[in-house]
């Protein structure tokens, strides 16, 4: 029996919501750490710390395979009798931070890899990454350009748009992300890139930098979900284009990740690939395209590509 120091420690360790929530993965499923770190959405050096804390406190156990580090709730915790109302709490606890649906997916997609075997999996690429090849993909096009990003978060998209264009305007309506935005740019040397507090939604009412008929492209990456009227911002966006300018959207086709309403400000669970061809249609674009960007079938989010051409004037 544990002495009362030893459940003091113990009961410390439960205190943290996202122990707990890793607690509950674990009780479900054996995780490599890295797959333990994805279902809680929480960055490895805090999972590994997490588990250090769990692991002393007896309720998870690690067992090394290779380089791997296999975690899981021992049986002695499961049937210990001070932790049976846990276990069973944490079964009944509502999952408002979406774990399970990640877990399912974690899971699905082990299957997956073990049923198609060794060979079928994507061979390992050293040095390959989203920021490369936007870089690769900014080498081919024509400089000058005159870019609006209307839902810019940090400004990291932005400032990749920035190394082929003229001028580059990031609007965001959240000041905190604005800064780190401003701050990034500083860092980088960017100085034709601005960032400006507003609803990008209205864009038009932000202040100066975003006349109608200023820029050449605009962009809503993974932001026009965020939007309380998605036709409003792309008809917004129309007028923010000079004639033959282009909008590009990367957004999320449906989902069923109900979670990201409260924790990150969703307001639309995903786009049907018809529904935002209509938007932009409806907007006053042509040439509209809306294809799904490839990924893993086991994702609970995947990526939907949508581009227009502004039409004539209205």
């Amino acid at each position: 029996m544990a002495d009362v120091a030893a459940l003091s420690r113990a009961f410390r360790v439960l205190a943290d919501p996202a122990r707990l929530r890793l607690l509950r993965a674990l009780a479900r499923a054996e995780l490599a750490q890295g797959e333990a770190a994805r279902v809680v959405a929480l960055a490895a050096s805090t999972v590994s710390k997490h588990v250090a804390d769990l692991r002393d406190a007896g309720l998870v156990a690690e067992r090394r395979e290779g380089r791997t580090a296999w975690l899981s709730v021992p049986q002695a915790a499961r049937h210990d009798p001070r932790w049976e109302a846990l276990f069973s709490s944490l079964d009944d606890a509502p999952d408002g931070d979406g774990d399970l649906p990640r877990l399912a997916a974690v899971l699905r997609e082990r299957r997956d890899e073990g049923a198609a075997g060794d060979n079928a999996r994507r061979p390992f690429v050293p040095g390959r990454s989203w920021t490369a090849w936007s870089r690769a993909v900014g080498a081919l096009v024509a400089p000058g350009l005159r870019v609006a990003d209307l839902g810019c978060g940090d400004g990291a998209l932005t400032l990749e748009a920035a190394r082929f264009a003229a001028s580059v305007v990031g609007v965001d309506p959240r000041e905190g992300m604005i800064r780190k935005a401003r701050d990034l740019a500083a860092k980088r040397g960017a100085k034709h890139a601005a960032f400006v507090a507003g609803d990008f939604s209205r864009p038009l009412d932000a202040p100066a930098r975003l006349g109608a008929g200023s820029f050449d492209v605009v962009l809503f990456s993974q932001s026009l979900h965020a939007s309380d009227d998605p036709a409003a911002a792309l008809a917004a966006a129309r007028r923010l284009l000079v004639p033959s300018g282009r909008v590009v959207v990367l957004d999320l086709l449906p989902h069923g990740e109900e979670w990201v309403r409260d924790r990150l400000g969703h307001r639309r669970l995903g786009f049907p690939l018809r529904e935002i061809a209509d938007l932009l249609r409806g907007a006053g674009f042509r040439d509209v395209r809306a294809e799904k960007v490839a990924g893993k079938p086991s994702e609970p989010f995947k990526v939907l590509l949508a581009t227009g051409v502004r039409g004539g004037s209205r």
